[in-house]
Parts: C-alpha cells; sequence; structure tokens
C-alpha cells in the first residue's frame, strides 16, 4: 500500500490510526463556572526576524532569468533620420540605404543617407489600379537583392513594386481570398499566405527561361493550412505556425501547439509539435521565431510569459528546451550574429549569449521609450550595400531604430579597457565598511562593557594607514513599531501631529543621536574627515566619510533610497544606496536589509535582483570625463553602473544545520564546517541565476553574528532558539577584480544587541585617465576594428546565404 509522504499533521499526538473509518474528535477543554478562565491568546506580532512575508514555495521567477549582471547598457545606434511607423497599421522592409513604410494605401520610400524624414517617393494604391487597397505585408522578390517588392493587400491582391522609383512591375489580382497576412522569400522562391490558410507558393520553371519567378506569369502552386494563425513565419525553408488557442496540457502547465509544414514538397503533410510539456511553468501563445548563426541547427521561438523555446531542427523538429528570460512577454525575437535579440513590452531589447547555460545578457538598452518592442529584423543587404549588419526594430512609440548587429561600439570599449594602463594613472586609497544591525539600540547604550565602550574607536582604528573613506551601514536603527509606523508615512505620507507626531520625533532622535555619535568618534582621529553622505529609511541609517585631503577630488556625489515591498515588511525591503566618482573610478555603497526567516532563501535573492536591477536610482551623465567612470554603457543610474560596489547590511542568509550541530562547530573554531551549510556561500557556488555571483566576500574567520542574547555571549536562549548564522555581511564587485583587496574583515563583541557589528577594510585602486592619450588609444583601437568588422561580416554573409535569404 502507497501511504504517501507525511505532512506535519500526521506527528500530531492522537493521530488517526490506520484503517479507521472516522478521525478522532478533536481534543476539548471545560471550564466549570467559576473557574478562572486560561489567558487570552496573545497576538502574535512579528520580531524583526520574522518579517519576511509569504512562506518559502515554489521557484522565484526572477532567478531562473539570465544573468544581466554585466549586460552593457549602452544603445548600439546607428545614426539614421526619425521614421514615423504606425505601430499596428504599418509594413516595414529594409534594403541597405532604401527604406519602404506602407500603411494603409500609402507607400513612402526613405533614403537613410540623406538623414531626413522626407521621402524620396510617395505612392498610393489607389494610383496603381487597385481601388482602396490597404498594404497588410511586404516582403523582397527572391533573386532582386532587394531592389524589387512584393506587396500584400487586405483585398488579397499581390502587387510587385521597383524599390528606387516606385514603378508597378507585375501584378496578380484575387490571387488570395482574404487577407494576405504574410509574404516570405527563400532561395529563388515566394511564398505568400492569408487569413483563410491558403498558401501560394511561386517557384521558377524549367520553362520560363528565368531564375526568378514571375508576379504576373508564374502560376503559383496552392497549399493549405489551418486558417487565422496568429503566428506565421519561414525558417528552415519549413512554414512554422501557431494560434493561441492550440494547446497542450491544462491548467498551469498548458504549452502551446506549433504546426510545422513543408511547403516546398508538393503533397507533404503537417507535423504537429508541442514546446516541452513537462515544463513547470506555464508557456505562453508563439510571438516570433528566428534561427541563430552560432547555432544553426536549431530553431528559437519567442513565446507570452516571457519564455524561449529551443528546437532541434535535425530530429523533427523537436522541442528540446525551454528557457525563462523575462517576467513579460517575448514579443519579437532575431538571431543576430552570435547573439539572440529579443524585444519586449518595456522597450527594452537583451542580445543573450546562448551558448552556456543559463544564458548570459551581454546586451540591454531601452530602444522604444518603455513602450513594446513590436518588430526586430535584420537587413541582410547592408553587409554588402553598406559594410555593416543592421538591425531594424519597430517599436510601439511608433519609432522605426537602427542598431549595428555586430555591437562594434562595445568590441571597441571592451578593447579599451585592456589597454586602460595606456592613458591611465592609478593611485590606492583605504576603504573601511561597518555594518551593524542594532536592534533598536542607543549609542548611550555602548557602556559597562571594554568592548561596547571601544568599538567604534577600534572599528576606525583597524586600517593602517587611517581610512580614506569610511561608511557606516546601520539597520534597525528604530523599534518595530518605530518601523511601522515611519514606513507608513513613507507610503502614506503623514503629518506630524498626535502619537504619530511623537513617534516621527522618536524616530528623527535615533537618527539624530547616532549621527552625532559617529561624527564624535570620526573627529576624535588624527586626520580631518568630512561628512559626505547621511540618509535615513524605517530604520536603515548610512552616515559616510571622508578624509579632508580626499574631498576635492570626489565629485558626482549622490544618495538615494529605494522604497520597494515595504507592505507588511518595512525595513526589510528597504535600501539607501550612495555613489561618488574619485578621479575617474565611481563607487557604490549599499546599505540594505533583505528578507528575514530560516527558510526564506527565495525571497532574499528576489530581493537582491530587485535592488541590483533597479533603475534610475541615480541621475544619469552624459558628460565624457563621467562616461569613463562607468562600466557596461552605464550613464551612472543604475548600480551596476559603477566601477567598484560594496555591498553590507544584515542580509539575512542563514546556516542550514541544526543549532547543536551549529553551536558545537562554533565552540571549537570549525567555521569551515558550517561554510558547506551557508545559504550565502551555497547560492554564490551554486544558483548560477543569482545576481550576487559576481560579487566577492573575504574568508568568514569569525563567529556568526546572530543571534545574541542581549548583553550576553549567549546565543538566543528564548523559545525560539534560532540557529546561528552568519546574517551581517559585507561584499564587493570589482570590474577589475584587481582593484580592491581586502585588508581585513572581522567582527566586535559590542553587546547592546542581538547581532554583532562587522567591519570590513580594502585597499581600492582608482584610476584618472588622461583624455589626450585616450583619444589616441581610441584611435588605434578603431582601426583594429575595421579589419574585425570584415572577417564578422564575411560570416554574417555566408550565413544568409545558407538560409537562402540572400
Amino acid at each position: 500500500m502507497n501511504i504517501g509522504t507525511p505532512s506535519p499533521t500526521d506527528f500530531i499526538s492522537d493521530r488517526k490510526p490506520l484503517g479507521s473509518s472516522k478521525l478522532p474528535p478533536p481534543p476539548t477543554r471545560t471550564i466549570a463556572p467559576g473557574d478562572k478562565l486560561p489567558p487570552a491568546r496573545r497576538t502574535h506580532t512579528p520580531s524583526s526576524d520574522e518579517e519576511s512575508g509569504a512562506e518559502e514555495g515554489g521557484d522565484d521567477i526572477r532567478m531562473l532569468l539570465p544573468d544581466a549582471s554585466r549586460a552593457s547598457r549602452r544603445p548600439p545606434t546607428l545614426r539614421t533620420p526619425k521614421m514615423h511607423v504606425p505601430a499596428y497599421a504599418a509594413q516595414v522592409v529594409v534594403s541597405g540605404t532604401r527604406v519602404l513604410v506602407a500603411t494603409h494605401h500609402h507607400l513612402r520610400c526613405f533614403d537613410v543617407t540623406r538623414q531626413t524624414d522626407v521621402p524620396i517617393w510617395v505612392g498610393d494604391t489607389k494610383e496603381m489600379g487597385v481601388r482602396d487597397a490597404k498594404v497588410t505585408a511586404l516582403e523582397f522578390r527572391a533573386g532582386s537583392a532587394g531592389g524589387v517588392v512584393w506587396a500584400g493587400t487586405k483585398e488579397g491582391h499581390l502587387i510587385e513594386l521597383d524599390m528606387d522609383s516606385g514603378e508597378v512591375t507585375g501584378t496578380k489580382f484575387g490571387a488570395h481570398a482574404g487577407v494576405v497576412t504574410h509574404i516570405f522569400r527563400h532561395r529563388n522562391a515566394m511564398v505568400s499566405v492569408d487569413e483563410t490558410g491558403k498558401v501560394l507558393v511561386f517557384e521558377p520553371t524549367t520553362t520560363s527561361g528565368s531564375e526568378v519567378p514571375s508576379l504576373t506569369y508564374t502560376a503559383p502552386r496552392v497549399y493549405r493550412i489551418a486558417e487565422k494563425q496568429e503566428f506565421v513565419k519561414l525558417l528552415g525553408g519549413l512554414l512554422w505556425t501557431s494560434v493561441r488557442s492550440d494547446t497542450n496540457g491544462s491548467g498551469s502547465a498548458t504549452v502551446p501547439i506549433v504546426r510545422i509544414y513543408d511547403v516546398f514538397t508538393p503533397g507533404s503533410i503537417a507535423r504537429t509539435v508541442s514546446v516541452l510539456s513537462n515544463t513547470p511553468h506555464h508557456v505562453g501563445a508563439v510571438t516570433s521565431g528566428t534561427l541563430l548563426q552560432s547555432h544553426p541547427g536549431f530553431a528559437y521561438l519567442g513565446h507570452e510569459g516571457g519564455f524561449i523555446s529551443i528546437w532541434n531542427l535535425a530530429s523533427g523538429p523537436e522541442c528540446t528546451d525551454v528557457v525563462k528570460v523575462s517576467s513579460s512577454d517575448v514579443l519579437s525575437l532575431e538571431g543576430v550574429g552570435m547573439r539572440l535579440w529579443a524585444g519586449g513590452r518595456t522597450g527594452v531589447i537583451c542580445a543573450y549569449d546562448v551558448s552556456s547555460r543559463p544564458w548570459v545578457v551581454t546586451n540591454a538598452w531601452n530602444a522604444h521609450s518603455g513602450l513594446p518592442v513590436m518588430r526586430i529584423f535584420v537587413d541582410p543587404w547592408s553587409i554588402e550595400k553598406e559594410e555593416k549588419l543592421r538591425v531594424v526594430s519597430v517599436g510601439r512609440d511608433e519609432q522605426m531604430r537602427f542598431w549595428d548587429g555586430l555591437l562594434g561600439i562595445d568590441w571597441i570599449g571592451n578593447e579599451l579597457l585592456k589597454r586602460e594602463r595606456e592613458f591611465s594613472s592609478f593611485r590606492t586609497i583605504n576603504v573601511l565598511v561597518v555594518s551593524w544591525n542594532v536592534d533598536a539600540a542607543k549609542p548611550e547604550a555602548l557602556t559597562d562593557d571594554t568592548a561596547n565602550l571601544t568599538f567604534l574607536n577600534d572599528a576606525l582604528t583597524s586600517v593602517s594607514p587611517s581610512p580614506d573613506i569610511i561608511s557606516f551601514g546601520f539597520q534597525e536603527l528604530i523599534d518595530l513599531e518605530s518601523r511601522k509606523m515611519a514606513a507608513k508615512t513613507v507610503l502614506l505620507g503623514g503629518k506630524k501631529k498626535g502619537e504619530e507626531g511623537k513617534i516621527s520625533e522618536k524616530v528623527t532622535s535615533s537618527y539624530k543621536r547616532w549621527h552625532d555619535r559617529l561624527v564624535r568618534e570620526v573627529r576624535a582621529l588624527a586626520e580631518g574627515y568630512t561628512v559626505i553622505h547621511t540618509e535615513s529609511l524605517v530604520g536603515l541609517f548610512t552616515c559616510m566619510f571622508v578624509k579632508n585631503s580626499e574631498r576635492t577630488a570626489l565629485k558626482d556625489v549622490a544618495i538615494t533610497t529605494i522604497k520597494r515591498g515595504m507592505g507588511g515588511r518595512y525595513g526589510n525591503k528597504a535600501r539607501i544606496v550612495a555613489r561618488f566618482v574619485i578621479g575617474d573610478s565611481s563607487i557604490c555603497f549599499i546599505n540594505c536589509h533583505l528578507a528575514a526567516g530560516q527558510h526564506h532563501v527565495r525571497q532574499r535573492n528576489a530581493d537582491v535582483t530587485a535592488m541590483l536591477e533597479e533603475k534610475s536610482v541615480f541621475p544619469s551623465s552624459d558628460a565624457i570625463q563621467e562616461s569613463l567612470a562607468y562600466v557596461g554603457g552605464g550613464d551612472g543610474s543604475m548600480v551596476l553602473d559603477h566601477e567598484i560596489v560594496f555591498l553590507n547590511g544584515d542580509l539575512n542568509y542563514r546556516i542550514d544545520q541544526r543549532r547543536d550541530a551549529v553551536i558545537s562547530s562554533i565552540q571549537s573554531g570549525d567555521f569551515e564546517a558550517l561554510h558547506t551549510h551557508d545559504q550565502l556561500l551555497k547560492e554564490m557556488k551554486h544558483n548560477r541565476g543569482f545576481r550576487l555571483r559576481s560579487f566577492h566576500e573575504g574568508p568568514l574567520t569569525f563567529s556568526p553574528t546572530y543571534k545574541y542574547d542581549r548583553r550576553s555571549n549567549e546565543f538566543d536562549t528564548s523559545e525560539k532558539k534560532r540557529v546561528p548564522a552568519w546574517c551581517d555581511r559585507v561584499l564587493w564587485r570589482s570590474r577589475d577584480p584587481e582593484r580592491v583587496k581586502q585588508l581585513h574583515y572581522r567582527r566586535y563583541e559590542a553587546n547592546v544587541s542581538d547581532h554583532r557589528p562587522v567591519s570590513a577594510a580594502f585597499a581600492m585602486t582608482v584610476k584618472s585617465v588622461r583624455l589626450d592619450a585616450w583619444a589616441k588609444e581610441k584611435a588605434v583601437v578603431e582601426e583594429l576594428w575595421l579589419g574585425t568588422l570584415v572577417e564578422l561580416l564575411a560570416d554574417a554573409r555566408e550565413f544568409y546565404v545558407e538560409q537562402a535569404l540572400i
């Protein structure tokens, strides 16, 4: 007999015996008249370490996404005039310098070299002998090198146009009985599809004496597919189709069905295939499809829901994998060189390196002002006509934009980074980061014990020579009730009156007390310092100092707060982010408090993802001197735009081991035995989608910092007896790992909180760029790029010839 997996309730006393047909009644208590009533059940108020929201369960979708932590945000823009393209009504084709836009019965042809939005010719289907015909599909005729266009209309007509003059060179009226939805070219053949499922295949005959089909004289072969297909694409010589209502599976695990037709083989029948049915998530309708130069044996389909399915062309085709790439729909997809480009609803185009798992986002830029990217396609004729691989995107913002498919600006930028020492000078400065969850303790509480009295001075004098930058990052500076009220004020606004006013004064007083104490301690040092940053938010407090001798070297100084997800969690989802540029190196400091709870790893991971991918954290910068300070094509508005990032706080990652075993290892000093069970170290080592994988942390050679009884060295002796953990951490990330060297990573024994404070000191190398030398080196690199460009274009041309597109 298969009893199944026991649930926790199976172990309650008076468990139902096997074979019994009735459950025992619940336990009862009889209270006689006059008996003392039992105490009222206490309303549960979560402590700071329990404010963790939903219980653990299921994969967090954001953590399944490709790693974007080192993606370049620099748009690979090609300078072209603005062209208005109605999002839904317009059809577009591009060949070299010529762009044809058809909107209803109007046609406009542009020359992009003129850098003007004035068309070189304008046409109208009314003047072409087709009254009130509306263009619904465009494609270049096979064998025309992008010089002749076929247009399909709503009325089922097919029209052939000369790209240079707009002259009609052929027609086939009434070729279709319904709306012509798609036209494709493949080798020397043309294929047109209408909404009723009628497919016309135009192939040159041996008797025609021509290597390309004639719209007027070639008799097309008729092929039938299912009607009203929402996705239709010719990939690898096969016609791929899908419709939203045609799915496989049930409930939340439904996947779309794809029907594939070999329209070039008369009498062939459709092959019906399905996206992997064992995928754990609902994969939405097919929206787009493409082939990829670096993986020629596979096809890729984009789906609603943010998925891309991978199909092996040699075996069927057959779906072999499904990858989650976005939290919103994949609306457009195109293979460009060695990268897979995808456009979504937020206006961002992402370029993916699919050679490893998980995929890596190499580029991600805002292409269409936050509005959906409706279409992405390559102009293969630009290889010969323009000596570039031009990619075109059309967005809901009704603009058509042109991109460098070979991402030359990134190649040049990466090559310059390798030569940085040729045009930069370097020096080393010391940085001290102190992190502490003070559990609402006041600075006046640092008494009675030597460790309390000397803690701040010990931390400040732990670096020799004295630190040039000092960053204090505290958490839980105010108690739980005050944090709740502060969060309410942040979220809803509030006025200082009544009880709220008293709490506001209490909160402000707590921050000011710690600020004044830190200033007094720092001023006691031999060197002079200036406060450059101070900020507070719902229990978090950041106070930063710079040595007076370095003050004039700082620029682009900014500090901000990120107010996210505080409903029910308050301080746990907040963070304070500060930054400055020193010389030509950008430095960012993050003080954060992540979701608590022993089992809430995924929730903490999601907090990290949201923090690092938050957009517009700081004002952007366009100055060339400041752009040299930022990395990945960034403008300084996002956290990961900065060359060096320090992250500290109560990260709340725990140790996955029994309490007695953990305490035993601590008492014996065997910290390495605990490392294999530390959640943060495990995530950084094994979770390839974890956003902190690009960060570093020094060895944990000190005892866990949480959770202690206040004013004692005993780990939590309360009823909950929490497992000790290294909750308080300091991590860093540097574009060049050699630029940051950790000097120490230690804890202190101040015992007025349930956490122990930690500090980390670093020797940080910063650069100063000589602009004249940089300009000369850039010119050399640009010359090298021209040679690489020739090779890449040759490879791209070979691919498009193999795919019968040119």
